[in-house]
C-alpha cells in the first residue's frame, strides 16, 4: 500500500496567511508613517529643503562634470594607445617590406624562413597580456584566401580579425577595431589594426593586437577619483549648505520662539544681537519692535487699570449721594398726590430716572468686578422652568404695557442644571427686555431646552432685526443699532455685554442671530454640570420661521449666520447643536 500524499492543515495555512496580512499591513502603516514623516519634515524645515535641493542640484551638476571627465580621460587613453599602437604598425610595415622585398614568388623556400622571423622580431618578445601579437598573412593578390600566416600567439586568433577588418586591410587600407576576445585565458579587449604590406609576388598582412587592459584600469580608477572626488565635493556642498542655512534659519528660528513668548505675555523675552550683519540688525529690529509693544501694552493696561478702577470708585462714591437723593425722592414721590399735577409729573420722572441710575450703578461695579477678574461663580443645582416663568411674570407688565406678547415654550417637567440662579435669570431679564425693546408690538416667544449635556434657552423676537455684522456688535458696551432711537422701556446699555460675561463664566454661549425686518433670536446655552465643557446646543439659533434672502431654506435645513474664519460674515448650512460664537 502505498502512502497517501501530503497535505497541507487548513488552520496552518489560515496562520501563515494571518501573519503575512499582519506583516503586509504593519509594512504599509509604517511606510505611511514614515512617508508622513518626511511630509512634515519638508514642510516645516526650512533647512532641510535647501540643503536637500542642494545636494539634489549638485549631485546631478557634479555627476554631468564627472561623466564628461572620465569620457574624456576613457578618450585621452584610447587615442595614446591608437597613436602608440600606430606608430608600431608603421615601423612593422617598414621592416616587413624590406625583409620580403627579396621575394618574387610566395613558395620560394627561404620565405618561410623569413616570414617566423618577421613575426618574432615584430613581437618583440614581450608578454604577450602587456604588448598584444602580431600577425603576418600572406595573400596571392588582393582578393585571394590566405596562403601562409604566422601569428605570435600561441592562440587562434582568427576570431579577433573581423571580415571587415580584412576586407578594408585587403582593399589597401590602414583600419582598426575594438574587438573582445581571450588570447591570454581571460576575457581581455583589444584594440586591432591591419595594414598592407606590399611585395613583389603579392601582398602581405599584418595585423597587431594590443590589450586595453592597462588603459581601462587607468580609466577605472580615474572614474573612482573622479566619483570619490565628486560625491566628496556633494557632501561639501551639503555641509556648507546646512551651516549656511543654519546661520540664516537660526534667527528666525530664534525670532520665532520670542514672538511665541510675547504672545503667550512674556513681554520681557529679547532675542540676542551678535555682530552687525543683517540678522543681526533683524535682532535688533525686533527687540526694538517688542520693546515698543511692551511699552504700548503695559500703558494700555495701566490706562485699563485705571479706568476700571475710576469706574469703580465712582460708582461707589455716587452710592452714598444716591441713597440720600433717593431717601427725599421716595419722600416726595409718596406725597405727590398732594401736589400740583406738574409736580406730581416730575416726582414720577424723578423716580424712574433715579431707578435707572441706580440700575446703571449697578451695572458699572458689576462690570469693573468681570474686568478686575473677582466675578465668582455660586452653581448649584436650579430648576430653570421656575427662573424662566419668573422672568416673564416680571417682565409682565413691561410687555403689556408697550403692546407686546409674550409667549413661553418650556418643557412640562424640571429642567435641573448646575448654574448660578442669580447671575442666569439676569441674563434672562436682559434679553426678554431687548426683545420686548425692539419687538414692535409683535409677539416675543421664550423657549427652554434639555439634552443629555446641556441647557438652553432662546428669545425669539420679530421686530426689526439686526444687519449683517451686527450680531458681532450687539454685546459691545453702550452699542446701540440705532443711536437716534429713544429707549422705551429703559435700560443702560451694558445688559447684554454683562450677559456675555455671565454666560463665559458657566462655560456657556451666548449668541445671536438677525436678519433685516424678520428679527432676531438670541440663544443662552450652560453645560448642564458646572465645569464641562459644551459641544452642542439643545436648541438651533437660527429660528424655523426665518427665510434667507436667497431663497430660504431647503427642507429640513437651516442656515447659521455668523462669524466665520477671520472674523467674516459666514452664511451657510447649520445642523443641529452648530453653534457661532458672536461677541467680543
Amino acid at each position: 500500500m502505498r502512502d497517501s500524499p501530503a497535505f497541507t492543515d487548513p488552520s496552518s495555512r489560515t496562520h501563515r496567511l494571518a501573519a503575512v496580512r499582519a506583516f503586509w499591513h504593519a509594512l504599509v502603516g509604517w511606510s505611511a508613517r514614515l512617508t508622513a514623516g518626511v511630509r512634515q519634515t519638508w514642510r516645516r524645515s526650512l533647512q532641510v529643503r535647501v540643503v536637500t535641493i542642494t545636494l539634489v542640484a549638485s549631485s546631478l551638476l557634479v555627476g554631468g562634470f564627472a561623466y564628461l571627465i572620465a569620457d574624456k580621460i576613457t578618450g585621452i587613453l584610447l587615442e595614446n594607445a591608437q597613436t602608440d599602437v600606430l606608430l608600431r604598425l608603421t615601423s612593422g610595415r617598414e621592416y616587413s617590406e624590406k625583409q620580403f622585398r627579396v621575394f618574387s614568388q610566395p613558395q620560394e623556400a627561404k620565405l618561410q624562413e623569413t616570414l617566423d622571423g618577421t613575426v618574432n622580431y615584430l613581437a618583440g618578445g614581450g608578454d604577450p597580456a602587456q604588448t598584444g601579437g602580431v600577425v603576418v598573412a600572406i595573400t596571392a593578390d588582393q582578393h585571394s584566401g590566405v596562403l601562409q600566416s604566422r601569428t605570435s600567439l600561441d592562440v587562434d586568433v582568427r576570431p579577433l580579425i573581423s571580415p571587415e577588418l580584412r576586407a578594408a586591410v585587403a582593399d589597401g587600407q590602414v583600419a582598426h577595431q575594438i574587438r573582445t576576445g581571450e588570447l591570454t585565458g581571460e576575457q581581455t579587449t583589444y584594440l586591432v589594426y591591419g595594414s598592407p604590406v606590399p611585395t613583389r609576388f603579392g601582398q602581405v598582412e599584418l595585423y597587431y593586437f594590443v590589450p586595453l587592459t592597462r588603459q581601462a584600469e587607468t580609466a577605472g580608477d580615474a572614474r573612482a577619483t573622479v566619483v570619490a572626488t565628486g560625491a566628496a565635493l556633494v557632501l561639501l556642498l551639503g555641509l556648507l549648505a546646512a551651516l549656511v542655512t543654519r546661520l540664516v534659519v537660526s534667527p528666525v528660528r530664534a525670532a520665532a520662539r520670542t514672538a511665541q513668548r510675547l504672545s503667550a505675555g512674556l513681554l520681557d523675552q529679547r532675542m540676542t544681537v551678535n555682530g552687525e550683519d543683517d540678522l543681526a540688525l533683524l535682532a535688533a529690529s525686533f527687540n526694538q519692535m517688542a520693546t515698543n509693544l511692551q511699552r504700548q501694552i503695559l500703558r494700555l493696561e495701566e490706562m485699563s487699570r485705571i479706568q476700571r478702577r475710576f469706574t469703580s470708585d465712582v460708582s461707589h462714591e455716587l452710592r452714598t449721594p444716591l441713597t440720600t437723593v433717593r431717601m427725599a425722592a421716595d419722600l416726595i414721590f409718596a406725597e405727590r398726590d398732594d401736589f400740583d399735577p406738574a409736580v406730581a409729573r416730575s416726582a414720577e420722572l424723578l423716580q424712574a430716572e433715579l431707578d435707572r441710575f441706580e440700575e446703571l450703578l449697578t451695572d458699572l461695579l458689576e462690570i469693573s468686578r468681570f474686568d478686575a477678574g473677582f466675578a465668582m461663580l455660586d452653581a448649584e443645582p436650579t430648576d430653570l422652568v421656575p427662573v424662566v416663568q419668573r422672568v416673564a411674570a416680571r417682565l409682565g407688565s413691561l410687555a403689556e404695557r408697550v403692546g407686546v406678547p409674550l409667549e413661553l415654550d418650556v418643557p412640562p417637567g424640571p429642567v435641573i442644571a448646575e448654574v448660578d440662579p442669580r447671575r442666569v435669570e439676569r441674563v434672562l431679564r436682559n434679553l426678554v427686555g431687548n426683545a420686548v425693546e425692539h419687538g414692535e408690538g409683535r409677539p416675543v416667544r421664550i423657549t427652554l431646552g434639555v439634552d443629555e449635556t446641556a441647557v438652553a434657552v432662546t428669545v425669539r423676537d420679530h421686530g426689526v432685526g439686526l444687519k449683517p455684522g451686527e450680531e458681532k456688535l450687539v454685546f459691545n458696551r453702550f452699542w446701540r443699532a440705532d443711536p437716534s432711537r429713544a429707549r422705551q422701556t429703559g435700560g443702560t446699555g451694558l445688559g447684554l455685554s454683562i450677559s456675555l460675561e455671565d454666560a463665559r463664566l458657566h462655560g456657556g454661549w451666548l449668541e445671536a442671530w438677525g436678519a433685516p425686518g424678520q428679527g432676531a433670536q438670541f440663544r443662552l446655552t450652560l453645560p448642564a454640570r458646572a465645569g464641562d465643557r459644551l459641544t452642542t446646543s439643545p436648541l438651533r439659533l437660527v429660528p424655523a420661521d426665518a427665510t434667507l434672502p436667497f431663497g430660504g431654506p431647503r427642507d429640513g435645513e437651516l442656515l447659521a449666520i455668523g462669524p466665520g474664519p477671520g472674523g467674516a460674515l459666514a452664511i451657510g448650512p447649520a445642523r443641529d447643536g452648530e453653534r457661532a460664537e458672536v461677541g467680543p
